[in-house]
């Protein structure tokens, strides 16, 4: 691997077929397709593309380079959902495949189209000059330079020459331009366009170029909600954007505008405008039958009612709310109880006769870099559940949890909603502990165990790329903080350890939830973000539920990690014999001071 560019294609394929079915063979394929595609060596890419499995983002879009210059289009445009519309940061090679691919002679000029206007809201010059150039367009590198020296002159001269679509594609540019530097700026200038005497606009600005210049407001304007405070006024630049077509990231963004203000047509608009697979995705699901339990219509009620009840087969958060919305309350005890799972010694025997878990067990007990181990055990596990092995998963997860490898079991059993353990996939280390320092915080210990199992996973050991360290994932100004309201003298080792890192934790919970209303999902929120940002993002008066306040958190790492701890925190609450409803932890968040 240290020397994967100067390898030949043979000589990895032959590894492959030496080690077939492990995870190193297939790391090394993968590793191997990357760099020739970076390299532009596609041939390569290609000779050993059959051969991985279990492709990453970067390196499915390797393999679709491969493909695409080798005069397979059709498997390199397998890609195209993923690559094609986005605008967010995605990996190069992904970046790459997307500006080949208007080449490719199965995209049309409607994808094209689509394309160009999102790239034209973002500013990305060489995909505009690439699409523009495949449309006929005449629009030159000097065009788009000029405007960002000087987006006025522009405008003065669309007013002056005639209707050309050439403009149209150059005003969203420009309005994408303004917008990035003040979307207030860019609404003013739309809306002056609009307002044009003597039927003026009508010649400025087509219908579908006035449509996606809403658009780009409406996209700019989310990325304002924690500065500014959120506005109903993205809502409505959405809605006047209908007739375009939306990529994944603005339906979603129309769709989390329409969720804070409770604009329920609108939610079910956004949710219409996703792809059909998205759209069947829990979360929309969840938020469509929300929308169709708000309205009057009688047949969208029971569509709501059927919709939950699917829903509620599933313990996730979601799945928790709807049982919440039907009237029920999520019991450890009728999805196997609290207790471990008896393994048959055949079962026990299985685990280390798997050469994937054995290979996995070995590096872990002999202490090798954890990210190997995990490595191995991640592959093993994926491997079990091709050949629906539950039994073997198991198995495996209660040799780990035995072992103190808690991470693993829980990762195991995570991944194959079929297994339901609790005891495996929420297990409760430092119990004593968390239940006396939680005791003395004034806080739940379910919610404890909540954030510590989203924090941590139980890792001691665990740091984060930013400092975090300890079970509890408390940055060091933090621990400064909590260790001198403690009165206890600062020490980076000990607040690391087990004991301390949940005492100081447990306190710091505390501590938010007094400055945050006593409200634990905004101290959940707060415990990720800062309390500064949880205090923003509250409703400036009156009251929001507390589920559209987590969905419309700005964050998209808080909003997840806010679900993740209400859903362990649920689970906790019934391991430990509490058993409240998510409704009595998920009470109105109350307006911001």
């Amino acid at each position: 691997n240290n020397h994967i560019s100067s390898l030949n294609a043979a000589a990895v394929s032959q590894f492959v077929r030496q080690y077939s079915g492990s995870v190193m063979a297939e790391k090394l394929a993968a590793d191997y397709a990357e760099t020739k595609a970076r390299e532009g060596d596609y041939l390569a890419v290609r000779q050993v593309a059959n051969l991985i499995t279990n492709a990453d983002d970067s390196e499915r879009c390797a393999i679709g380079l491969g493909f695409n210059h080798g005069g397979d289009t059709m498997r390199a445009l397998v890609l195209k959902p993923d690559v094609w519309l986005t605008t967010k940061d995605q990996p190069a090679l992904c970046a790459q495949l997307a500006t080949e691919m208007a080449a490719n002679p199965m995209i049309n000029k409607a994808d094209k189209l689509a394309r160009l206007q999102r790239m034209l809201r973002v500013g990305k010059v060489g995909d505009i000059l690439v699409l523009t150039q495949s449309l006929g367009i005449p629009i030159s590198y000097n065009d788009l330079g000029a405007i960002q020296q000087d987006s006025n002159s522009f405008l003065s001269r669309l007013a002056n020459e005639p209707y050309s679509e050439k403009n149209q594609y150059l005003y969203l540019y420009t309005l994408g331009r303004i917008a990035d530097k003040s979307y207030r700026e860019a609404a003013m200038q739309l809306d002056f366009d609009i307002r044009q005497d003597n039927g003026r606009a009508q010649q400025l600005l087509s219908d579908a170029t006035r449509r996606y210049a809403y658009r780009i407001l409406a996209v700019k304007r989310m990325n304002f909600n924690t500065d500014d405070g959120f506005s109903d006024e993205a809502v409505t630049w959405f809605r006047n954007s209908l007739g375009e077509s939306f990529n994944y990231e603005e339906a979603e963004d129309y769709a989390h505008a329409a969720i804070r203000f409770s604009r329920w047509s609108d939610v079910i608009h956004a949710i219409g405008n996703m792809e059909s697979a998205t759209q069947k995705e829990p979360m929309w699901q969840y938020w469509l039958a929300r929308a169709y339990d708000k309205s009057g219509d009688a047949t969208k009620k029971g569509l709501a009612q059927t919709i939950y009840k699917s829903l509620a087969t599933h313990n996730d958060y979601y799945g928790l709310l709807a049982q919440d919305k039907l009237g029920q309350r999520f019991d450890v005890s009728q999805h196997g109880g609290k207790n471990l799972p008896n393994i048959s010694s055949r079962d026990a025997n299985r685990v280390m006769q798997d050469p994937n878990f054995a290979r996995a067990f070995a590096l872990y007990t002999a202490n090798a870099d954890r990210s190997f181990a995990n490595r191995e055990w991640n592959w093993a596990v994926q491997q079990a559940l091709k050949n629906n092995d539950d039994a073997l998963i198991i198995a495996a997860a209660k040799r780990a949890y035995d072992l103190g490898w808690l991470d693993r079991a829980v990762y195991a059993i995570n991944l194959d909603e079929r297994i339901k353990s609790y005891a495996l996939s929420h297990p409760m280390p430092y119990q004593n502990a968390v239940v006396r320092y939680s005791a003395q915080a004034n806080i739940d210990p379910a919610w404890a165990y909540g954030i510590m199992r989203q924090e941590s996973r139980f890792i001691t050991s665990a740091r984060s790329g930013v400092g975090a360290s300890g079970l509890m994932q408390i940055m060091p100004a933090t621990v400064k903080y909590i260790a001198r309201s403690l009165g206890d003298a600062y020490n980076e080792s000990s607040a690391n350890s087990g004991d301390t890192n949940i005492r100081y934790g447990t306190w710091y919970m505390g501590d938010i939830l007094k400055k945050l209303d006593f409200h634990p999902i905004l101290a959940t929120a707060g415990y990720n973000a800062g309390p500064s940002k949880a205090r923003r993002w509250q409703p400036p008066y009156g009251t929001l539920d507390a589920d559209q306040y987590i969905e419309t958190i700005a964050y998209p790492e808080t909003r997840n990690y806010v679900k993740r701890v209400t859903e362990n925190t649920i689970i906790y609450s019934s391991l430990l014999g509490e058993n409240l409803s998510i409704s009595q932890r998920m009470r109105a968040i109350p307006a911001g001071g």
